[in-house]
């Protein structure tokens, strides 16, 4: 852990951008493996295991922190072009909570959402739309809306998000609107790196709080587990854990060869019929679906632990393109519209998040945005 830590001061050298975010996070969650490496009880290579996840961030970091170059803006949208893209983004996402909500609409509590999530039925275009809609434009929206000082039309978009928790019954839809909401607030009182620091450290250091309240008999169950269980355990842990278990189960079974992307699944023999997913969660006796990240999807189920580096260095080389095509956008403006996303990519492969997600059209939608929108035009990171 010590020497791992070292790496860490490449943060002080790198430029404000999207690849700082997903970079410091990234490192967290990486952070937080090597620790339970040390204790896991699942039986594998761990030293190898350890080994790669250390690589594995290096080689992420040095792309994702440093390729920031601006690129030319061959066309961008004017204010006035903007403005009704904006519109648009609002009724689009109107549109599709309605139509999501002719399909299924529960107000469910968080501990029971999983005994509906079975329900959900939703056409694959309807379920892309949703993902685009509530993961990369309605963010994109509230950040430009923040930026123009439209705090109605923001105030709107907040509310559009929150009604696809009782569609999708999906923790990220309900926790998407109070992020998006606290990343704002972090970026108008600290700089960029210290307000990036704040959203994992203010989160994380309120479940312990609680917890030792709890043990402390001061503060009941119901008031700290609910909390606890949502930032500490699924927003920081879980990403970790599920290294865990991917290098458990890939240690001993056969490599996807990236055939848990659709488009290449014809193209490539694939061992598992299931989902990623659902394939890791049952064989470790669970139901449901287990997630995770680029580190553990495109890195260690799709080539294994040894060559994971490989891959985390072309997902490095991803991320810095979207540093290229925001280069010169304020950096609050980054933070926020990218805040969901970056959160995103420690539960999901890299692969999703760019095409169902949303990334690829929030890279786009980046590169056009009028560097003169929000009335100071950012300095470009060199």
């Amino acid at each position: 852990m010590a020497a791992f830590a070292v790496i860490s001061v490449l943060f002080a050298f790198a430029g404000n951008s999207f690849g700082y975010v997903v970079g410091f996070y990234s490192y967290a969650m990486l952070t937080g493996y090597l620790w339970l490496n040390s204790f896991s009880e699942l039986i594998y290579n761990h030293r190898l295991a350890g080994l790669s996840a250390a690589a594995s961030a290096i080689v992420f970091l040095l792309p994702a922190l440093f390729i920031s170059a601006p690129v030319r803006q061959v066309y961008a949208l004017s204010l006035s072009a903007l403005d009704r893209l904006l519109t648009l983004i609002l009724l689009l996402s109107l549109a599709t909570i309605l139509v999501g909500a002719s399909y299924s609409f529960k107000f469910v509590s968080i501990e029971n959402i999983y005994n509906h999530r079975h329900e959900l039925g939703f056409p694959v275009f309807l379920n892309y739309v949703i993902g685009l809609t509530s993961n990369a434009l309605l963010p994109f929206a509230f950040a430009c809306f923040v930026g123009r000082g439209n705090i109605w039309r923001a105030g709107a978009a907040l509310f559009l998000l929150l009604l696809f928790y009782p569609i999708t019954l999906s923790k990220l839809a309900l926790f998407t609107p109070f992020w998006l909401v606290a990343m704002l607030a972090l970026s108008r009182y600290f700089d960029f790196k210290l307000a990036v620091t704040l959203s994992l450290l203010v989160p994380i250091s309120v479940g312990l709080l609680l917890i030792i309240l709890y043990q402390q008999e001061i503060l009941p169950s119901s008031m700290t587990m609910p909390y606890f269980g949502l930032v500490n355990f699924r927003m920081i842990a879980i990403p970790s854990l599920a290294m865990d278990y991917y290098n458990s189960f890939f240690f001993n079974h056969p490599v996807t060869n990236f055939c848990q992307i659709g488009l290449l699944k014809p193209f490539v023999a694939c061992p598992y019929q299931e989902q990623l997913a659902n394939v890791i969660y049952n064989a470790f006796g669970i139901g449901g679906q287990f997630n995770a990240s680029l580190f553990a999807t495109e890195g260690i189920a799709s080539v294994g632990a040894l060559f994971a580096p490989v891959t985390a260095f072309a997902a490095g080389l991803v991320i810095a393109i979207g540093n290229r095509l925001s280069a010169g956008l304020q950096p609050q403006f980054i933070l926020i519209s990218g805040a969901i996303l970056a959160q995103a990519l420690l539960n999901v492969p890299l692969t999703t998040v760019l095409l169902t997600h949303g990334a690829g059209v929030l890279f786009v939608l980046w590169y056009i945005t009028p560097r003169d929108a929000f009335g100071v035009t950012a300095t470009a990171a060199p």
